[in-house]
């Protein structure tokens, strides 16, 4: 249940409306709100804020009495926002609000060492137990110079295999119109490993796909078996050569 409003608070409209005055200005404090019960012999006065840079807001202006007082007393006076009052977006951290293709020339991008995506590089896809597991793990692998310190583990090979098969897989535009897929191409460049069972590098300079990773079952128009039957098309005679002032005989359109 709601405390009841004290009766002294509540009839202190001129003592609350004199305290927002005073922090923000007589010209700036508008209509009277209402008041609500905060705690017992504690109450909050409202008054819209004139202010043209904080439409929908309101000043709150808080008095509470002491036990047998008979006047009441300001605790606080703060500005706060209603329901129609524009607020700043909800700060989210960097870590989330990147998104693929942020990274630019001279942009670093700290790789944390609980990355679910990689596992030492030595490890086969055993993961350290702890991120200071990690971090030793990759001190000893650069001191013995077994390779890289970090390789994708299971979740980074997937997660790339899914943003692949989205863009540039079977279910694409191109791979549906395709007279065959990039498994039969002779363009087609595998990737090592176990992604290369999936995925390969386009090597046509004429495909849309070039110089991109692409799933085997994908397919463009560019595909290398995809020939002329027919090299030139015969064109029926001319009556006249203007150039020579000479009748020709047939000729190809590659003449």
């Amino acid at each position: 249940m709601p405390d009841k409003v004290d009766a002294v608070g509540a009839g202190a409209v001129d003592i609350a409306r004199e305290a927002a005055a005073q922090e923000a200005g007589e010209n700036r404090i508008g209509d009277y709100l209402g008041v609500v019960a905060e705690a017992e012999r504690v109450v909050t006065h409202a008054f819209d804020c004139l202010h043209p840079g904080y439409k929908g807001w309101h000043w709150a202006v808080t008095l509470s009495r002491a036990p047998r007082a008979r006047t009441a007393t300001v605790n606080d006076v703060v500005l706060l926002p209603g329901e129609q009052a524009l607020l700043a977006p909800r700060w989210v951290p960097w870590s989330e609000r990147i998104i693929a293709g942020d990274v630019g020339p001279g942009i670093l991008m700290a790789t944390p060492p609980e990355d679910p995506r990689l596992v030492p590089g030595y490890s086969a896809g055993a993961d350290p137990k702890t991120p200071e597991e990690a971090v030793e793990i990759r001190t000893v692998v650069r001191e013995l110079g077994l390779g890289r310190a970090r390789v994708l583990s299971r979740e980074g090979r997937d997660e790339a295999g899914e943003r692949w098969s989205t863009s540039l897989g079977g279910d694409s535009p191109e791979a549906k119109l395709a007279p065959a897929p990039c498994s039969s191409c002779g363009y087609l460049i595998r990737l090592r490993g176990e992604m290369g069972a999936a995925f390969g590098v386009c090597a046509n300079e004429y495909s849309s796909a070039d110089g991109r990773v692409v799933g085997v079952d994908h397919g463009c128009g560019a595909h290398s078996d995809v020939v002329e039957d027919r090299r030139g098309v015969e064109l029926p005679a001319l009556l006249w050569d203007d150039s020579s002032d000479q009748s020709v005989g047939p000729r190809s359109v590659f003449d």
